[in-house]
């Protein structure tokens, strides 16, 4: 049976209920979970039914512009409804554990029915098959993000970060409306299925592409647009674990494998796209290694792992970086939830107050150490499996030729070498001085999460654990993934090759134990110390905000305040000087008709007594 219109009507009809009850928190809070748990039963009855089936377009509405119409529409294919699934069960994780989590908020009512909102936006990007309707859910994602990352917008930090996240990604939208406009012009019609049936290769083609990847580096967070993710670590956790694990910044991830028939027509855009993925997995990862924010080592991982994603895509591996991007989703819903608790127990989220916390949230230690560990790439969790169909792909590209340059493959796959070490390094770094080595006096008193926040974080511990089994299923990867496009054979699966296995296992064991062997020879310290100089530079993300203040903010400020300036002293100054002229001239007959009758006749008789005297002057 096939529901895809409701997938995306429950969660809005949440929303708009949720909006309804204001500050009722229960009612608030029923609401919303009731809603993602319908909306996850609806998306998993309709991605069976799809699976077992056949793909499903429906047209809904057409909407003229005078130029190319806007086709309301839906598509249910093993792609959409795979990564429904994945949004669908983020949120509901996330509206469970946040009716414990945020309990003393006051604006429950309005965070979780904009969670709503952010989920039916989420829903309608991966289901739609027209790109102006998936602008809308792109932009409407953009919106919530940027209210749910302010939610505490009395903190000057969190509104800084919520227009920050909305400034960066609307300059990204703005290439990818543009991108759209073009590839539209050049298939004839904005519908997705008409454009992968009709595009054929072609300098303007690349062109589209090009500025689509704009969009796309702005919502994933790629360089060099990347800036906003980490600032956004000020939001709520819940927020946190629902943006990066679910479509939010993973949209660009999808509009890549969305078009991929296309993009496997441009090299050129494909060179591009890995080119910006190779530089943003080492950058992040270098920058992670440094951050004493918790929160912001998984934010900085986020970037990496989403340019892992691009990069699979780039080199052709279409199951590769979705297959990531579904185990990705797990292990890092799990961890932001498990940072969660630890800030709900211990008050904070910065590393440097942590420690020992093994022995005191003993829950909560296994699920982080199963999302650490996932996110290192350690058999036989998700993450490993994921992360070596990923450089597997890229090996196949670099060594027997893919649809992009040779010199670009071979740049993802050593830049995916070089990040699985990086990735070990940081998260045996997290790992160590959360948990590990003595209590800390904040430590002491922690505890375990209640009940609600435990189910959301088993929840997801278990596709963590799982989902690599997949692997073994390539054929069942393909067929859920299925993008439905008749014109193209259906994609493999994802594959793993022994050599850069092995080569991986051995980056991964190099980067933790060269982590260990400096916790210990630091007396439980921070390994980053070893860093010296280079870690506030790591620490701050390599300069780039410094680089971005520098060449773009303060001169753009400079050029307002100039521009004020020519405004209030020159235009303005000759507005009000015209003003003054006229003003002046217009003094004399105005002070003729100011109605003082006495200076009036005062007036006539000097003018007689005048007119008298030069005519007694005349007559002589």
């Amino acid at each position: 049976m096939i529901l895809a219109p409701l997938i995306v009507l429950v969660p809005f009809a949440a929303a708009v209920a949720g909006l309804a009850v204001g500050r009722n928190r229960i009612a608030a809070a029923r609401i919303a979970v009731a809603g993602a748990g319908i909306t996850l039963a609806v998306t998993i009855t309709t991605a069976v039914a799809v699976w077992a089936g056949e793909p499903v377009l429906d047209v809904w509405a057409t909407v003229p512009t005078g130029w190319l119409p806007i086709t309301v529409a839906t598509r249910a294919d093993g792609l959409g409804v795979t990564l429904a699934v994945m949004v669908a069960t983020v949120a509901f994780a996330v509206q469970v554990y946040s009716t414990s989590y945020m309990r003393p908020e006051p604006r429950y009512g309005s965070f979780a029915a904009l969670v709503s909102l952010f989920t039916t936006a989420m829903l309608l990007v991966v289901l739609a098959d027209d790109l102006i309707v998936l602008l809308v859910g792109w932009e409407v994602m953009g919106v919530c993000s940027a209210l749910l990352i302010g939610q505490h917008w009395e903190r000057p930090e969190a509104r800084a970060a919520a227009v920050k996240a909305f400034v960066v990604t609307r300059l990204g939208d703005v290439g990818m409306l543009a991108g759209i406009l073009v590839l539209a012009d050049q298939g004839g019609s904005f519908r997705i299925s008409a454009l992968q049936a009709s595009a054929t290769a072609s300098p303007a083609l690349s062109t589209g592409l090009v500025l689509l990847l704009c969009g796309v580096a702005g919502k994933s967070a790629q360089v060099p647009l990347h800036v906003w993710l980490p600032d956004a670590m000020v939001g709520p956790t819940p927020v946190s674990a629902l943006i990066h694990a679910a479509t939010m910044v993973a949209a660009g991830v999808f509009l890549v494998a969305r078009l991929h028939t296309v993009f496997l027509l441009s090299a050129a855009a494909l060179a591009v796209l890995a080119v910006i993925a190779a530089v943003t997995m080492v950058l992040a990862a270098l920058a992670a290694l440094a951050q004493d924010d918790y929160k912001r080592v998984l934010a900085w991982s986020t970037s990496s792992q989403l340019a892992y994603m691009l990069g699979a895509l780039a080199v052709g591996g279409y199951s590769a970086g979705l297959f990531h991007l579904l185990s990705h989703a797990a292990f890092k819903a799990l961890l932001f939830l498990g940072a969660g608790a630890i800030a709900h127990a211990v008050g904070t989220t910065l590393l440097s107050g942590m420690g020992g916390l093994r022995r005191s949230m003993p829950l909560t230690f296994l699920v982080s150490s199963l999302g650490l560990a996932a996110l290192a790439a350690l058999p036989p969790l998700s993450g490993f499996f994921s992360k070596e169909s990923v450089l597997s792909a890229a090996e196949e590209a670099a060594v027997h030729g893919g649809p992009l340059p040779p010199w670009a493959a071979w740049l993802v796959l050593l830049a995916g070498l070089l990040t699985v070490l990086l990735t070990a390094a940081y998260a045996t770094r997290a790992w160590l001085l959360a948990f590990a080595g003595p209590t800390r006096s904040a430590a002491a008193v922690a505890h375990d999460p209640p009940r609600a926040m435990r189910i959301a974080v088993v929840l997801l511990a278990v596709p963590t654990a799982v989902l690599g089994l997949l692997a073994f299923a390539p054929s069942l990867v393909a067929r859920m993934l299925d993008p439905g496009v008749s014109v193209a054979a259906d994609p493999p699966g994802p594959t793993i090759d022994v050599l850069p296995a092995l080569l991986s296992l051995l980056l991964v064991g190099t980067g933790a134990l060269v982590t260990c062997a400096q916790w210990l020879r630091r007396g439980g310290r921070d390994p980053a110390l070893a860093l010296g100089d280079v870690a506030p530079l790591l620490t701050a993300g390599l300069g780039v905000d410094r680089i971005y203040d520098a060449v773009f903010v303060r001169p753009s400020r400079a050029l307002s305040r100039l521009v004020v300036a020519g405004d209030r002293d020159v235009v303005h100054a000759y507005v009000r000087g015209t003003g003054r002229v006229v003003r002046a001239f217009g003094a004399v007959p105005h002070a003729a008709q100011a109605g003082r009758v006495q200076q009036y006749v005062t007036a006539a008789l000097a003018f007689v007594v005048v007119l008298a005297a030069v005519g007694a002057g005349a007559s002589r």
